[in-house]
């Protein structure tokens, strides 16, 4: 895959239209693995200079931080990733409008924000890939969901497909999924961090030392994940084998079941995944309205 995008990518330019931590985790998997070149990445903020040369320093990008810099990337660049925040977005897609390329590929890493928002915003059909990545893909271990508009042609496909699939794995979904990747995925490490807090916490309490109770809980929780990916059994399978009749680990879990532990889980990420249309429908609305 990695010589895929870099065949793909050869020559293009990337401008990233936010600067905010998934845009710096996009961009520093793409640089780190060597799939794009960092002086053909321009990266714009809405007002932050210090951030833009905060990235500038560390991966070598081109900052484009006045409005005549940024008006030569947005108009220039083969590729534009949205990143700015959601509530910024349809003031942002407006002002872009007059300056695009009807062949220039819109990626959107905003959540809840639609095609056929972006159409509506933009005033006509321009390619738009809509994804939802998460902030592991700093690290190559990213997990995004992606959907395409119908003006996407196969060469860009591959090319988001690739550049995605350079910082992680990739799933390709109707875009009405892309709420349920933001649930299960996008928000996901966010779980993950609020449980493994709660067991350092825990330990700690039971008499281990911070440090000791950390480097348990995150060998632990990268343990339990290789051990799903390494034997292809589910995960309830996995627990099953793990919990003796009677034994410690029922123990514990009969005390997660009577706080509801699962069902919990169950009802945060579907709100995720409401909030998510409940912020995409505010942008529609703005859209409409202004």
């Amino acid at each position: 895959m990695s010589d895929q995008l870099s065949s793909s990518s050869s020559g293009l330019s990337l401008c990233f239209y936010g600067a905010g931590a998934i845009a710096e985790a996009i961009l520093r998997g793409l640089i780190e693995s060597k799939l794009a070149n960092p002086k053909q990445i321009s990266v714009m903020n809405r007002q932050n200079a210090d951030r833009l040369q905060e990235l500038n320093r560390l991966y070598d990008i081109v900052p484009a931080a006045t409005d005549m810099e940024k008006n030569i990337a947005l108009g220039s660049s083969d590729v534009i990733i949205l990143g700015m925040k959601p509530k910024d977005s349809a003031d942002a897609l407006k002002a872009l409008q007059p300056l695009l390329r009807p062949e220039q590929l819109i990626i959107s890493v905003i959540a809840g924000l639609s095609i056929s928002t972006i159409h509506e915003l933009l005033g006509r059909p321009q390619p738009v890939v809509r994804t939802m990545p998460n902030t592991s893909s700093t690290i190559g271990l990213g997990a995004t969901g992606i959907s395409f508009s119908e003006s996407v042609s196969t060469k860009q496909r591959e090319l988001a497909h690739a550049m995605f699939q350079a910082i992680g794995i990739t799933a390709i979904v109707d875009e009405p999924l892309i709420e349920a990747v933001n649930g299960v995925s996008g928000t996901g490490p966010a779980y993950v961090y609020y449980l493994m807090e709660a067991m350092i916490s825990a330990g700690i309490e039971l008499g281990l030392t911070p440090e000791a109770a950390k480097e348990l809980t995150v060998q632990t929780v990268r343990g339990a994940a290789e051990m799903v990916k390494a034997t292809g059994e589910s995960p309830s399978d996995l627990r099953r084998k793990v919990t003796s009749p009677n034994g410690t680990t029922q123990a514990a879990l009969e005390v997660l079941e009577q706080f509801s532990f699962q069902q919990g889980m169950n009802k945060a990420i579907i709100r995720c995944a409401e909030r998510a249309k409940e912020m995409g429908e505010a942008i529609r609305a703005e859209a409409v309205n202004s």
